[in-house]
């Protein structure tokens, strides 16, 4: 590619190189970083599959040994390069990155999310999309045959997520991929019998029907009950998502303290709102049923996601950010249905020409309130994941090009966005209180995911003055069980149930990942606090934010060190 010609040394232009062999290894990954000479493939998810991506990271992990830094960029884009090889190495070697998939991240719901993010505007990509589902057969065929492998070692998720997974995949069946075959017909202008959109498209779809039937009848039976991953897996989980070793008493502690902290403003607000509620989900009825606050279809919800997006562009640039041009535009789609029930982020491509991405899962509903979706919305896009993920992808001058588009933890990114949250906190941008209140029940559940998440994998008991959680009573010092989970997101984060429960599934399929948010966040703010310190009157916010998010993606602890080398402009 033509980056690598230009490589500013033997280091960058092997992080080059390394992104270029895992777009072909990964065909998804390559259409989410752009990559288009692969956009009519799928990967192989087969145990030599398996095999082969260890050997490839092993191979890339000895080959950095030998590279010397030449100067301080050089430095950085090893440091950061090898401590997330490490840590794929060890997922790789032991089966984690297989045994660990659910509702919101599986192979099934990774090949329906590519098609998302490709490009339909032409004859030829329409030809492009039809290979590519025709690749969805053979990609469920090479899962299920490593999944068959995976059983005599017990490396198999919960019974949950496979039935979870099943049902998902039933869902899709339904005519998802018809669906998006008329959508891209329609939109690149070609007949969808005579381009063989329809048939390929209705194989796909078949695939997915195979794919629910087997998992049910088949592999479900042979799943365990056992949701809890234990402390050794939970510790391997929680540094690759967090570049940070755990510490679970301290983690566990503070994330109960910040939901009682949370918890006590949420009532001072409530008494504004509800004068009369006893309950947080009396306040809740009152905002819900504010048809001041209601947005009636999808239409009007995206207008206002995309109003709301640029609008908060507009009040902190050159203020409190300096956003480039190139990524001032922040694109707002709805998910495709079966997704899991928050929003999330899909960052720009590599070159920019497919913008990030907010993606709203509506579940069917048709009536939204406003409230519960202003600070989610400073989260995934401004001044959150999109104003993170493209300035890390500007910096290919100081940034490897696997720093830029492969080092993403989401300690960094997630506490980035949950400290986008608290930051306009402190910008008023809450001026509403039932804004406020929403924004307070986002930082709740967060909150709460550090102390369920951890509770449920690892085995821990409920703190002592948890006190009564609904139906189920007082659950004061009981080991934490998914009813428990759901109840607390429900009476301390006022989530609605199916949210809750479709939360707690997240929790259970993917372990520590929740609990990156708050912790991300925590050192965020520490590293702030502690720049404000050493620069006292000199401090200034808007360097900070340049400064910390052209440092790119890394782990937290890489990310404490590079920011206290900082000197401050």
């Amino acid at each position: 590619m033509a980056e690598a010609e230009v490589a500013r040394s033997p280091l960058f232009a092997f992080a080059d190189q390394y992104v270029s062999e895992r777009a072909l290894l990964d065909p998804i990954f390559g259409t989410e970083i752009g990559v288009h000479e692969v956009d009519h493939l799928l990967p192989d998810f087969s145990s030599g599959q398996a095999h082969r991506n260890v050997a490839h990271t092993q191979a890339a992990l000895e080959h950095l040994s030998g590279l010397e830094p030449g100067d301080e960029l050089d430095r950085v884009a090893k440091a950061v390069m090898v401590e997330r090889l490490e840590i794929r190495l060890e997922l790789e070697r032991s089966g984690e990155d297989r045994r660990t998939w659910g509702v919101i991240m599986s192979p099934l719901s990774m090949v329906r999310q590519a098609f998302g993010l490709m490009d339909s505007t032409n004859a030829e990509q329409a030809e492009v999309i039809r290979l590519r589902m025709l690749q969805v057969r053979p990609a469920f065929k090479s899962w299920q045959s490593g999944l068959y492998d995976a059983v005599p070692g017990g490396q198999l998720p919960s019974r949950r997520h496979v039935v979870g997974v099943a049902d998902q995949a039933r869902t899709y069946a339904g005519g998802t991929f018809g669906t998006l075959a008329q959508q891209v017909a329609l939109s690149c202008s070609v007949d969808l019998e005579v381009t063989g959109l329809a048939a390929a498209a209705a194989d796909a779809d078949a695939a997915c029907a195979e794919l629910a039937e087997w998992l049910s009848t088949t592999l479900a039976p042979l799943a365990s009950e056992e949701d809890r991953c234990g402390i050794d897996r939970y510790r391997r989980w929680f540094r690759y998502w967090n570049g940070a070793d755990l510490d679970v008493t301290d983690l566990y502690a503070w994330g109960w303290q910040e939901l009682r902290r949370i918890r006590d403003r949420m009532w001072v607000l409530a008494k504004q709102l509800a004068p009369d509620a006893t309950t947080l989900s009396a306040v809740v009825k009152v905002l819900d049923d504010d048809e001041g606050r209601a947005l009636h279809g999808t239409d009007a919800l995206l207008e206002r996601l995309e109003n709301f997006t640029a609008d908060t562009v507009r009040k902190l640039d050159g203020v409190h950010f300096d956003i480039d041009p190139r990524i001032r535009q922040c694109d707002v789609r709805l998910a495709p249905e079966g997704a899991a029930a928050a929003p999330y982020y899909i960052g720009p491509s590599e070159d920019l020409t497919r913008p990030g991405t907010t993606w709203f899962p509506t579940r069917g509903a048709t009536r939204f309130t406003w409230w519960r979706y202003v600070s989610m919305w400073y989260h995934e896009a401004v001044p959150g994941h999109h104003l993170q993920i493209a300035t890390a992808l500007l910096q290919a001058e100081r940034l490897s090009r696997f720093h830029r588009l492969d080092a993403m933890t989401s300690g960094y990114g997630e506490g980035w966005a949950l400290y986008a949250e608290r930051l306009m906190d402190e910008l008023d941008g809450y001026a509403d209180p039932g804004d406020e209140m929403g924004f307070l029940a986002a930082q709740a559940l967060r909150a709460a995911r550090i102390v369920v998440d951890l509770g449920l994998h690892v085995g821990l008991a409920a703190p002592e003055d948890l006190g009564t959680l609904g139906e189920l009573g007082d659950c004061s010092g009981q080991v934490w069980n998914a009813e428990m989970a759901v109840a607390l997101l429900e009476e301390w984060a006022i989530q609605p149930n199916d949210f809750a429960t479709s939360e707690v599934e997240r929790y259970l399929s993917i372990p520590a990942q929740a609990t990156s948010y708050k912790a991300g966040e925590r050192v965020w703010l520490e590293v702030r606090e502690a720049a404000r310190d050493r620069f006292g009157g000199q401090f200034d916010l808007k360097r900070f934010h340049a400064h910390s998010l052209a440092l790119g993606p890394m782990g937290l602890d890489p990310f404490r060190v590079e920011m206290a080398n900082w000197d401050g402009l």
